[in-house]
């Protein structure tokens, strides 16, 4: 039990300074904790996540390649025209907005753009900067569980169908999009009035007071309505929302799609003694491809999902570089496909160092959590959570638990009601979103506060995330 107690020590240590160091390091060390199971304590390396992967990669250029065609800009366009006519609502709309932008993208780092602009909408309006900026941060982030294309979500259909839960995209994102909306609003209801109004502040009244901070807030308008749209930046939307049409009526008409012989072992095959002296196990010879009467037999067997999204992702992408002009130079530069290829890094450390650790420990993790998981199954639920403030991913934290919490007998219902607490990263507050949004805020209103913990997220995160579950689990008992 030491020696498993010290593992484990490895693996929240290698998350911890990961987490401490951001980006590339979340994986970078991730795989020195991995380095340090196989090498020094003889673990047997997990499976690396790379279904899982792919479909990140594939998302990320789709995405990418849309916001170098100038797509993502025609969208921003239009919430800002939005959020301008309607300024004395800003507190509810900025996060509405920043969420379905994610929902429609697969990536809740399409908010960059639009943050200066709330910003800008708050403070014309007199309206403390902090009420929607919080919210909008958090809510981009919470609705990465919402997209169809998102990793989170195309993670949790493959697993749970491999663990015989089969659910489709489409019927998971029709119990999280409406929890996770009742959460958004939720949280916006209690920012509505957060703090002082700005001519109320004390201390934004003595910062203004300088002519050079005044100049600094008042002197300048963000907007990206200046910006000239081509109408192929408009084909290129056009392009997108239908692939993720396509998507989602596939993951549920799957049967639609092309069948093709593969092998497979028979029931109650016993293991093969070939010539050598060597046994091979059906498992085996079913992965190799090789038919052996009794042993193994040919099955007809449909594509899987995950390999549909990654053709029609990879395929969008393409047709919007030849139809739309979008140059690939570009979304190789931008921050959609930056942010995305730094999640692949993590994920692909942090998920296989996981898979390494509770693959070589199961039986005591089912000894240990037997008990808590049969009297309080819902409790996985903080699980997901305090994972997810370690490693700031809920891809990775749904590649790394999920199939634990299924060898430990938890239903796939409550695991789906379960799925918004994947995201926890707000609770510190060192995600790129929340540092951006922080430094975006030119009043000073959201920060981090003297403890750390105290600052504009932690409530606003807590509501939506709260909220997000009880909704999630109260839909997914009804209908699942």
């Amino acid at each position: 039990m030491l020696i498993i107690i010290i593992e484990l020590l490895i693996v929240l240590l290698a998350l911890y300074l990961g987490s401490k160091y951001g980006s590339l390091a979340l994986g970078a060390i991730a795989g020195l904790g991995l380095a340090l199971l196989v090498f020094d304590h003889g673990l047997k390396p997990g499976t690396p996540p790379t279904d899982v992967i792919y479909i990140i990669v594939a998302a990320v250029t789709c995405a990418g390649i849309l916001q170098a065609s100038g797509g993502m800009d025609w969208m921003i366009q239009i919430v800002e025209r939005l959020l301008r006519k309607h300024p004395q609502h800003i507190t509810f709309l900025a996060p509405l907005s920043t969420f379905f932008l994610t929902v429609v993208c697969g990536t809740g780092h399409v908010m960059y753009t639009l943050m200066p602009v709330i910003t800008d909408v708050a403070i014309k309006k007199g309206i403390r900067p902090e009420r929607p900026l919080a919210v909008a941060s958090v809510s981009s982030m919470l609705a990465i569980v919402c997209s169809p294309i998102s990793a989170a979500v195309v993670a949790f259909s493959t697993i749970s169908a491999l663990n015989g839960f089969h659910i489709s995209i489409l019927q998971i994102i029709s119990v999280t999009i409406p929890a996770c909306l009742c959460g958004v609003i939720a949280a916006s209801a209690w920012s509505y009035r957060r703090g002082l109004d700005l001519d109320k502040d004390p201390e934004f009244q003595e910062k203004i007071k300088d002519p050079v901070q005044y100049a600094f807030v008042y002197g300048k308008t963000d907007t990206t309505l200046d910006k000239n749209i081509d109408k192929r930046s408009k084909w290129a939307v056009y392009i997108f929302l239908a692939a993720i049409v396509v998507i989602v009526l596939l993951s549920v008409f799957h049967n639609i799609l092309p069948a093709y012989d593969t092998v497979k072992a028979v029931d109650g095959a016993e293991a093969v003694l070939l010539p050598t002296g060597e046994t091979v196990s059906p498992a085996n010879l079913a992965a190799a491809g090789i038919v052996m009467p009794g042993v193994t037999e040919k099955v007809p067997a449909t594509i899987h999902m995950y390999l549909v999204i990654q053709i029609i992702l990879i395929s969008t992408a393409a047709l919007i570089i030849i139809i739309c002009g979008a140059k690939p130079k570009n979304a190789v530069a931008n921050n959609v496909w930056q942010s995305g290829m730094v999640a692949v890094v993590a994920i692909y450390g942090i998920a296989w160092l996981a898979n390494t650790f509770f693959g070589a420990h199961m039986t005591e993790v089912e000894s240990v959590l037997g008990n808590m998981v049969e009297n309080y199954p819902w409790a996985i639920a903080l699980v997901f959570f305090i994972f997810s403030i370690l490693i700031n991913s809920q891809a990775a934290v749904v590649v790394a638990l999920l199939p634990v919490a299924y060898k430990l007998g938890i239903p796939g219902w409550i695991l789906l009601g379960a799925l918004p607490c994947v995201y926890g990263y707000f609770f510190i507050p060192n995600y790129p979103s929340d540092i951006a949004t922080i430094n975006i805020d030119r009043t000073g209103t959201t920060k981090i506060g003297k403890f750390v913990l105290n600052h504009s997220f932690m409530i606003p995160g807590l509501i939506c995330v709260a909220v997000s579950t009880v909704v999630a689990y109260l839909i997914s008992s009804v209908f699942f």
